[in-house]
């Protein structure tokens, strides 16, 4: 069987303990391969919808996801493994097509990840959870391999 070849691992996160605990695998995915992780922070539909409102300020969302990736930075620092992040609306007010599975999928391609690393919420959990409405999305239709934790 053939070796497998991981230069970058996307972990898609939402802020919840289930995105933090994916971020720690996609770290020891990454150190296992010699790989960097991209972590992809994704905004809520309901964050979504107060920015173009204008009803919260670009800075207080920039601060809170700042303060998260912090967190999952820690976790690859001690490591060596390189980190990468970026933040994207889950959800586009304007454009039905635009949903978390497809930003996902979308910066997949973009940054050329080889492997993901998807958070999966308990179906009890909250239905605003933006990356388990997401995660069913990106099983099915993602090129690179998958791991749903």
């Amino acid at each position: 069987m053939p070796a497998v070849d991981i230069d970058r691992v996307l972990v898609p996160l939402d802020g919840s303990d289930e995105s933090l605990e994916a971020a720690e695998y996609a770290v020891a995915i990454a150190r296992r391969y010699d790989a960097a992780v991209h972590a992809l922070y994704v905004l809520d539909e309901a964050v979504a919808r107060s920015l173009h409102a204008g009803e919260i300020e670009t800075d207080t969302v920039a601060a809170e996801t700042a303060e998260f990736m912090q967190i999952v930075e820690g976790l690859s620092a001690d490591d060596g493994v390189p980190m990468t992040h970026s933040e994207a609306l889950g959800f586009m007010p304007s454009q039905l097509t635009h949903h978390p599975g497809s930003v996902v999928l979308d910066t997949a391609e973009e940054i050329d990840a080889d492997f993901l690393v998807v958070p999966r919420e308990p179906v009890s959990g909250d239905p605003e959870d933006v990356l388990g409405k997401a995660a069913e999305y990106v099983l099915m239709y993602a090129s690179q391999p998958v791991l749903s934790v």
